[in-house]
């Protein structure tokens, strides 16, 4: 129909600020994106992007109209993936959004394990810490971690992850082992993106709020700084196994530990009945329930 004739163009230029970009995208010559963008705003009467010689932006035209063209594709995409998967074998694109760092060191092997199983599968994997908008960013999957509160979304627990409090012995040679959450106020803490501690006292959860010797939000520079002697990290499993394992860093306060909580995948309702999603999503249980 005329009245679709740009509008996928105009999305993928305005999500990836490229016409190069969108055309690689969509599988479109740059010349195709331009003029197709073009008729858009030819029939809207209005301009939609700025365009210079090396960059493309959207007016405030264009940003009124971005949301509803990408509900409109996101949509089109969906009803396509439905009726075009005329088996169980997992084919086409599948987009997946995951925390930086434990999808460097836990998603992106297990997902490029899986891509080995099937040739007709692509993959999209967008490592970022913020919390993306699935529908709009045409995600079919992301990866999140502890407390969920989206009710648009479906949630499925794929695993489960533990929080350590640690130390290094050069550490507790200054300074002594904290046995009682009170004596944390007599250590030197490291704070995170999440600045309060999170315990179990007789069965109840208590949240702490230590004073922060070192506040950073990425969890590789709390861990070396705790390897370093220079104090107590409360970090996840996947941080500091490997270093608890050898005895370079040691966990305190374990009887205090809280519980385990969750890592999920989380998709729109309209994406498990799509073969290659819930087949990913059955991959990771099996994988990371190990």
């Amino acid at each position: 129909m005329k009245e679709w004739q740009g509008i996928s163009e105009f999305v993928a230029t305005a999500e990836t600020n490229s016409f190069s970009a969108a055309s690689q995208r969509l599988g479109l010559s740059v010349a195709q994106v331009s003029r197709n963008i073009a008729a858009l705003e030819s029939r809207l009467k209005m301009q939609l992007l700025y365009r210079s010689t090396r960059s493309v932006s959207l007016t405030e035209e264009g940003k009124l109209y971005l949301p509803h063209c990408q509900h409109l594709v996101a949509a089109l995409r969906e009803a396509n993936q439905l009726i075009q998967q005329r088996n169980e074998q997992p084919q086409g694109l599948i987009r997946v959004t995951a925390p930086v760092y434990f999808g460097e060191q836990i998603i992106a092997p297990l997902l490029n394990d899986f891509m080995q199983q099937y040739d007709d599968l692509r993959l999209d994997l967008n490592l970022t810490n913020d919390t993306v908008d699935l529908v709009e960013g045409s995600y079919d999957l992301a990866i999140r971690l502890g407390h969920l509160g989206n009710p648009r979304l479906r949630a499925r627990r794929l695993g489960s992850r533990r929080h350590f409090v640690v130390g290094a012995d050069s550490y507790f040679q200054r300074f002594g082992m904290p046995l009682q959450l009170e004596d944390l106020s007599q250590h030197r803490c490291f704070t995170g993106t999440v600045r309060q501690w999170r315990f179990m006292v007789n069965g109840k959860a208590q949240a702490l709020t230590p004073v922060s010797h070192i506040h950073c939000n990425n969890g590789i520079a709390l861990r070396d700084a705790a390897l370093k002697g220079l104090g107590l990290a409360m970090l996840p499993d996947y941080y500091v196994q490997d270093a608890l394992a050898t005895g370079q860093l040691q966990e305190v306060l374990a009887d205090y530990r809280q519980p385990d909580d969750g890592i999920w995948a989380l998709y729109p309702e309209s994406r498990q009945q799509i073969p290659k999603v819930r087949v990913l999503i059955d991959y990771l249980v099996d994988n990371l329930q190990r």
